[in-house]
């Protein structure tokens, strides 16, 4: 993975100039700019830069006004691998070596953290620049416990509106069984109450 900053700019959405970690990246062609080389940005939507991303054609020129891959996903390494309109999909290699609880399966929050990622990542896709969202509540119904095993969560909405939208999120082991489902209620910010977040 390739770490690149944004440029100073002052209409820049990350005014801390935090880094910006691309997954399978391809450097852009270099472009001088104030003396520094840097590469020239192209921002895209959040839905085509996740395809991208998913496609394996996502460039260090590419550039969203989310962050992605979010701090959570790289340090749980929890992987994007198929995103729609308002839906995602998103998988982890769960052990409970390391994901693990008292019993010796893997940690509900753990799997909740999972349904989580799904439900954010799917309601990103339908974020315009200026606008951000925060879950206003998840309830989770654990199935099956999960020993060491390749988790699917699938996200998607039951439905939307301007403001609030509910999802189902469908965690799925290796061997196909539901392990947990999840309801959430996700609201659209906008404006101020967007902003910062």
């Amino acid at each position: 993975m390739q770490t690149t900053m944004h440029p100073e700019d002052p209409s820049d959405p990350n005014p801390l100039q935090l880094p910006l970690v691309r997954g399978r990246a391809t450097p852009a062609p270099p472009l001088k700019r104030g003396g520094r080389e840097g590469f020239e940005l192209h921002k895209l939507p959040v839905l085509e830069y996740l395809q991208r991303h998913v496609g394996g054609t996502l460039t260090d020129a590419h550039i969203t006004h989310m962050r992605y891959p979010t701090a959570i996903s790289r340090t749980l390494d929890i992987r994007i691998v198929e995103v729609g309109r308002g839906c995602a999909t998103v998988e982890i290699d769960a052990d409970p070596a390391l994901h693990g609880n008292q019993q010796g399966t893997v940690h509900g929050g753990l799997i909740c953290e999972l349904a989580d990622a799904a439900i954010g990542t799917a309601h990103s896709t339908l974020m315009a620049e200026g606008e951000s969202f925060t879950s206003l509540e998840l309830k989770i119904n654990f199935f099956r416990p999960v020993w060491r095993s390749k988790l699917r969560a699938h996200a998607k909405p039951v439905q939307s509106g301007r403001t609030i939208t509910c999802y189902t999120c469908e965690i799925t082991r290796e061997d196909g069984k539901v392990a947990a489902m999840v309801v959430s209620t996700v609201m659209t910010l906008s404006g101020e109450k967007a902003a910062g977040r």
